[in-house]
């Protein structure tokens, strides 16, 4: 019986530890405007934690965004602290003020993005590079606008719903 009530309590603890969603920022300030934020150049610098909050990687990196209409193009060019570069080209599509799309050739269909006062999530699956294996990873990724040109951005990593570790990145817009 004891195990019984145990197992239903870790359930109901479990069940209860839902997420935030973006609703929960609706009223913060400054209002994230995705395209106006990222139109022009942006850099930032970031870093890759393991599972053991361990830094494994860090990097640089300058997004040149181009707006046409309701699509948003972020050409990323990143620079690794240990001299390696790659590329990726964000195609984003905005849906309404709120609900965004997006594709790049390494995400495995489309990422999913909304936005809320100053937060925007996106969540997607990244086919990543390990090893010489190719490893589909669930991204949960936070964007947190700060100011006008400081933006502050917080991924979870995850394979099978086991956390891999965490990306942090912050953001400055050039004038």
């Amino acid at each position: 019986m004891t195990r019984i009530l145990f197992a239903a309590l870790t359930a109901l603890l479990v069940s209860g530890c839902s997420s935030v969603g973006p609703d929960a920022y609706r009223d913060e300030k400054p209002v994230l405007d995705l395209f106006r934020y990222f139109e022009g150049t942006v850099e930032g610098w970031g870093q890759f934690t393991d599972r053991s909050n361990k830094v494994v990687k860090r990097f640089k990196v300058v997004i040149t965004g181009t707006v046409s209409g309701d699509t948003l193009t972020l050409d990323e060019d990143f620079t690794y602290s240990d001299a390696t570069k790659s590329k990726r080209v964000w195609t984003v599509v905005r849906h309404d003020a709120n609900r965004f799309t997006g594709t790049a050739a390494d995400v495995i269909g489309s990422a999913q993005g909304e936005a809320r006062g100053n937060a925007l999530r996106w969540t997607y699956v990244l086919a990543l590079e390990v090893d010489g294996r190719t490893w589909h990873v669930d991204f949960d990724d936070w964007m947190y606008l700060q100011d006008e040109s400081v933006m502050l951005n917080r991924s979870r990593m995850s394979k099978f719903g086991f956390t891999l570790g965490e990306l942090t990145i912050a953001f400055k817009k050039r004038s």
